[in-house]
């Protein structure tokens, strides 16, 4: 897999966790979301979609929010992969 094809995939993934955590959390409009959490709504529609790099700043932040740790929040994307593969 070239290196461009991981990190579309990468990004897509990480954005399919984000929007699940944020429905999690009650939220059915990531313009809400992103609106109640002082975060710019077109760069937050782009994180969910994987359409951007997500800065580590910003993870950190979303992290936050949704009270996990990286180590959390990469191991849930690690364990959905496994799933996917089966």
């Amino acid at each position: 897999m070239k290196e461009d094809e991981i990190l579309k995939s990468l990004q897509e993934r990480i954005g399919q966790k984000i929007t699940e955590l944020r429905k999690q959390k009650g939220y059915t409009s990531h313009e809400d979301f992103a609106h109640e959490f002082e975060i710019p709504r077109m760069q937050y529609w782009r994180i969910e979609k994987g359409r951007t790099n997500l800065t580590l700043r910003t993870l950190v932040k979303l992290l936050s929010i949704h009270k996990m740790t990286a180590e959390e929040f990469f191991s849930s994307l690690q364990k959905k992969e496994v799933k996917n593969r089966k």
